[in-house]
């Protein structure tokens, strides 16, 4: 993709100068010489480069640069602003790039510095595009069956009427704790359904404020608001023939919900500024992890909303309540993982680990799990297992108990007396280090492998 440079300069020939510089680069380039224009540019072009001369009008002081990037970067964290300062200003220069600035730029500008620090950014951008790109793989990948493992009955329960609510059009509720997998099984249910080759669209209810989630839903006309330069569809249009999940449904604002509850009844939106709604055939997923009966007994969620979207609830176990399933989703988990890793090999977790990772009560769930299982890889350094080490400290936790049947039984040989000794040294020594097998070794007196064969010998994990 070719990288749009916002080049912010009150100084036509500096503009001038630069813009044909960059251009020879093979970068677009567009320009703006104070704030007003600047913030237009940004959403007209979509630039995610900016090289910003703090010395704007109309004061013509650093301040106007400073303030404006605090706009810029407000609007589009992930931008690239690169900041233009006198040597004056270097201190200024520096919060900025603690606030956010990608880097600055001391004046004069040597033309060959500017085109690295532009490169540099660029292909950062570009590293974070792939990051973002594997991770949505994951995503996609967890909404598929592959992802939909395990055998628990609440697991199968929650899965079996999830298959049959696929074919219907009837709206679903999705219930759980945070990180038990609804939008796994949003995207699992909208895979099955009739509109499995129409867009599925997701939004958290909670991320946005009132007035942008109404905006973000049903579109706006251009001039509704001071923002909007242009008509929006909003995202019921977008995912017209498909399916919406709406995440965390229980956070959105009373008056939103009388809109959203139109929309279920009669199938019509009404984009902010419009003056006449129009039809749209969206099915709606919803999911939360709040009570919602609750919510209605209170009446910050209206009881009509709630038997609307409550046309089938499924509710999803926590992982603590699926015994059983725990070594399955970490493997998966571990393989998924290997995505985001290069070079990584196929890799096994131990039986220790394995034991250490059964014995959490994962309050954050399938999401708690996945992430473990990315930095135990990365732990293991391209070791082809995952070790205790490997695991965080948290999971780590206690030490391993005390093994049963330590002590020799009465009128015991000396060699079984001898075996019961140092079956219960290196339980001690496994204690003494929180399960760190390199440690107990050292502890005793052994190779790692000399412990490791002895643990075997005597049945220590």
């Amino acid at each position: 993709m070719t990288e749009t440079v916002l080049l912010i300069d009150d100084d036509p020939g500096f503009r001038d100068a630069y813009r044909e510089l960059l251009a020879l680069e093979g970068y677009a380039v567009a320009e703006a010489g104070a704030a007003p224009k600047a913030l237009s540019e940004l959403r007209r072009t979509s630039a995610r480069l900016v090289v910003l001369d703090l010395m704007l009008p109309p004061t013509g002081r650093a301040e106007e640069g400073a303030a404006l990037a605090d706009r810029l970067l407000a609007e589009r964290p992930a931008a690239k602003v690169i900041v233009v300062s006198g040597a004056g200003e270097t201190p200024l220069a520096l919060r900025l790039v603690e606030r956010g600035a990608y880097d600055f730029l001391a004046k004069p500008v040597d033309p060959d510095v500017l085109l690295s620090v532009v490169a540099r950014a660029a292909a950062r951008l570009a590293l974070e595009d792939r990051v973002a790109e594997l991770e949505r793989s994951l995503a996609a990948r967890e909404g598929d069956a592959s992802a939909m493992l395990g055998q628990s009955p609440a697991f199968l329960e929650a899965r079996t009427l999830c298959e049959r609510a696929a074919p219907t059009d009837v709206p679903v509720l999705i219930t759980g704790d945070s990180g038990t997998g609804k939008e796994v099984f949003a995207r699992y249910l909208h895979a099955r359904s009739r509109r499995k080759d129409r867009a599925f669209i997701a939004v958290n209810c909670g991320a946005l404020a009132p007035t942008l989630l109404e905006s973000t839903l049903f579109g706006h006309r251009k001039g509704a608001f001071t923002s909007a330069i242009k008509d929006a569809p909003g995202l019921f249009v977008e995912a017209d023939g498909g399916t919406l999940f709406l995440d965390e449904i229980g956070d959105m604002e009373p008056a939103l919900q009388v809109k959203l509850l139109r929309v279920l009844e009669t199938g019509e939106i009404l984009p902010v500024g419009a003056a006449r709604p129009l039809t749209v055939d969206v099915r709606v997923v919803s999911a939360t992890h709040r009570a919602l009966e609750s919510m209605v007994a209170d009446r910050t969620f209206r009881d009509d909303l709630y038997w609307r979207v409550r046309g089938i609830e499924i509710a999803l176990p926590r992982l603590a309540d699926r015994v059983g399933d725990l070594p399955l989703l970490a493997q998966h988990f571990l393989n998924l993982s290997r995505a985001l890793v290069p070079r990584s090999p196929a890799t096994a977790i131990s039986p220790g680990a394995m034991r250490r990772l059964e014995a959490c009560d994962w309050p954050g769930n399938l999401r708690e799990l996945r992430h473990e299982m990315q930095r135990a890889l990365v732990m293991a350094g391209g070791r082809g297992e995952i070790l205790e080490e490997d695991l965080s400290p948290a999971r780590r936790g206690s030490a391993p108990a005390a093994p049963a049947g330590d002590e020799p039984a009465e009128g015991a040989t000396l060699e079984e007396k001898i075996a019961a000794l140092e079956r219960r040294e290196i339980a001690a020594a496994l204690r003494a280090t929180q399960g760190n097998r390199s440690q107990a070794a050292t502890r005793l007196g052994l190779s790692r492998q000399g412990l490791l064969n002895k643990m075997d010998r005597h049945g220590l994990k």
